[in-house]
């Protein structure tokens, strides 16, 4: 599946007030990334494998979140995951990738 076309079908299921558009989704982000972690942080605490179920449903939950405030900023996936590749890709050939900042 491409990255639109989950976006389509991901919208097909978004239901939250229109005026709460972008804010709505990106807390559903922040709080669904911070139940990955807490997946990832006990498994180190108790030395246990990863649940790796449990981590692709966390995964979808943040994919999700994070296809609704793209469609709320009428951002195409697709887009977004080209144009990351693209950065990447000259941080590598200018041998930035390791270090901070946005502008590298």
């Amino acid at each position: 599946m491409h990255f639109d076309e989950y976006q389509e079908k991901a919208r097909q299921t978004a239901f939250y007030p229109k005026e709460q558009a972008v804010f709505y989704p990106a807390l559903g982000l922040s709080g669904e990334v911070g139940e990955l972690n807490n997946k990832i942080k006990k498994g180190m605490r108790d030395n246990t494998a990863p649940d790796i179920e449990g981590l692709k449903g966390e995964l979808g939950d943040v994919l999700w979140y994070l296809s609704q405030v793209a469609s709320d900023l009428g951002i195409s996936l697709d887009d977004v995951a080209e144009s990351n590749i693209e950065k990447l890709k000259s941080r590598k050939a200018r041998g930035t990738l390791r270090g901070s900042g946005d502008n590298r």
